[in-house]
């Protein structure tokens, strides 16, 4: 019986490999992996159905309506105006004063609500983080977050009972001898109500993120803390504050693109013309000028003016984080 013999390759001479086929990845259908991953999760897709719809028409489609900003539009004519007049919306508020007192308004408020609103959850949530009695930080934590559920018309109402002129608020005043103040009729008192309110309807319910941030910090960081000789405020500092920055930054980067955009509603349910000077903002002079006077071309060039604003602070918002702390939203 004989065997096969197999030759060998002299000495110095090496034998070549012969390349195996490869496939493609351009071979192979793409589409298929989605397919695929449509019929077996199918039932969560299906969950995107209705928020893509939500934006589809209630965000990007209304971004149509901004052509009469640059046409003449008249009530009962054409959705999109009747003729076309280029800027001249544009050169109307600019050169119109109340337009920049209002702009100013905005200003503050946004300032003032993003300084004070934005870091009371992150004290709040290292408090809370702090209690080790399980049963108080639960009651601390509901009555926290209690006002977040409340309409903005029971906390406007509340507000303005709590601070009118025979209201609780100046019985407590009289008490120490002092005259009644009328925060809801005097100009000088509305941001200062304005952000009161914010912090108390906002501040318990902007920690559930922190909190849940706060359990991802690895607890081994925290006992080499310990054993360096770290006290606790040292490691609230060098553990705690840059574990949760990634959600800091993300949610200042969010505030920031709401700049502009103050509260509408609560707004316009607190101030009145006695107010104006100080609590008139871009929204409630979109209403009254876009709504009340019909002057719609003219509202849509605002609105347009203030969404380019908010576009151009997230974007800048977004690239010097990146630049400078590492983290961005996208």
């Amino acid at each position: 019986m004989s065997t096969p013999t197999r030759s060998t390759p002299s000495p110095g001479t090496q034998e070549t490999p012969t390349p195996k086929p490869r496939t493609s990845a351009k071979s192979r259908p793409a589409h298929n992996g989605w397919r695929r991953a449509l019929r077996r999760d199918w039932q969560l897709y299906s969950l995107v159905v209705l928020p893509l719809l939500f934006f589809l028409v209630f965000r990007y489609l209304p971004m149509i309506g901004n052509v009469i900003a640059f046409r003449r539009f008249e009530p009962g004519g054409s959705i999109f105006g009747e003729e076309w007049v280029g800027l001249r919306y544009v050169r109307m508020f600019l050169s119109d004063p109340t337009f920049w007192q209002v702009f100013r308004n905005t200003l503050w408020l946004g300032g003032l609500t993003l300084v004070f609103c934005f870091p009371i959850p992150i004290v709040l949530a290292l408090l809370l983080n702090e209690v080790r009695r399980r049963a108080l930080k639960r009651f601390v934590q509901s009555v926290s977050y209690l006002p977040h559920f409340l309409s903005i018309v029971i906390v406007a109402g509340i507000t303005m009972q709590m601070l009118a002129t025979d209201g609780p608020v100046n019985h407590v005043l009289g008490w120490f001898g002092h005259d009644p103040i009328r925060f809801m009729q005097e100009p000088e008192w509305f941001r200062t109500v304005y952000v009161g309110s914010e912090i108390w309807q906002t501040a318990g319910w902007g920690t559930i993120l922190y909190l849940a941030a706060l359990t991802t910090i690895d607890e081994d960081l925290y006992e080499a803390a310990r054993i360096d000789g770290a006290n606790r405020w040292q490691q609230i500092w060098h553990v705690t504050l840059p574990g949760i920055r990634p959600t800091m930054i993300t949610l200042l980067i969010l505030n920031i693109g709401t700049f502009m955009a103050v509260g509408f509603e609560k707004v316009l349910l607190l101030y009145n013309p006695l107010t104006y000077p100080t609590a008139d903002v871009i929204s409630t002079y979109l209403y009254r000028t876009g709504v009340e006077s019909n002057s719609f071309s003219y509202a849509a060039a605002i609105g347009l003016f203030e969404a380019i604003i908010g576009l151009v602070l997230i974007t800048s918002a977004n690239q010097l984080s990146r630049r400078t702390v590492g983290t961005s939203l996208w």
